[in-house]
């Protein structure tokens, strides 16, 4: 999505950017957060495509045939590869093959929604963590206020050897930002 594209949508939405990251942040794992409705994702990328930020996610290889793999490289997907190089080899986690990407794509910023669903979590999925930390790349949170109608780009944290510090000022972060439907959000309840 371009950047007058979204541009267009802030403006028809009333919607307001407020906080860009570095501008040498070209290579991080991106939080997307809270993420309760469908809209989030819409707003969200235009609010990357003001940013001029080339965010991308992950799906499967599997699902990267035609004609579905048109749509998923305009959106931003890219193919990970979980199969065995070798064979009789075990099959590598999503984390593993996230992490790999980082060797192959000189900047790259993956979009992840560790809550994993649009429905209330009290434990997010926290696999963005490990691939941060295996990539050796920055942690960015990237969020939506609702009632405010401001996004942004927030804390940006490098993983450290404590997992449970650094979750828990993630958790801080995202602690006061109000969803589309507050009632289907929580931040992980386990590093509050």
């Amino acid at each position: 999505m371009g950047y007058y594209i979204g541009k267009f949508i802030f403006f028809l939405l009333g919607w307001k950017l407020v906080a860009k990251p570095p501008k040498d942040l070209r290579r991080c794992v991106m939080i997307a957060a809270p993420h309760t409705s469908n809209w989030d994702f819409v707003i969200a990328r235009a609010a990357f495509a003001i940013m001029r930020i080339p965010v991308k996610f992950t799906i499967k290889k599997e699902w990267f045939r035609f004609p579905f793999n048109l749509f998923f490289n305009f959106m931003g997907g890219i193919a990970i590869d979980r199969s065995p190089k070798e064979e009789g080899k075990p099959r590598k986690s999503s984390t593993e093959a996230m992490a790999e990407l980082f060797q192959k794509y000189r900047d790259l910023v993956v979009l992840v929604t560790p809550e994993g669903t649009r429905k209330k979590q009290t434990e997010w999925k926290t696999g963005f963590y490990y691939v941060a930390k295996m990539a050796g790349v920055p942690i960015a949170c990237g969020w939506l206020d609702y009632s405010k109608k401001h996004a942004g780009v927030g804390l940006v944290l490098q993983p450290t050897d404590n997992m449970e510090q650094d979750l828990k000022q993630i958790m801080q972060f995202y602690r006061n930002i109000t969803p589309k439907f507050p009632e289907n959000f929580s931040v992980d309840s386990r590093f509050v």
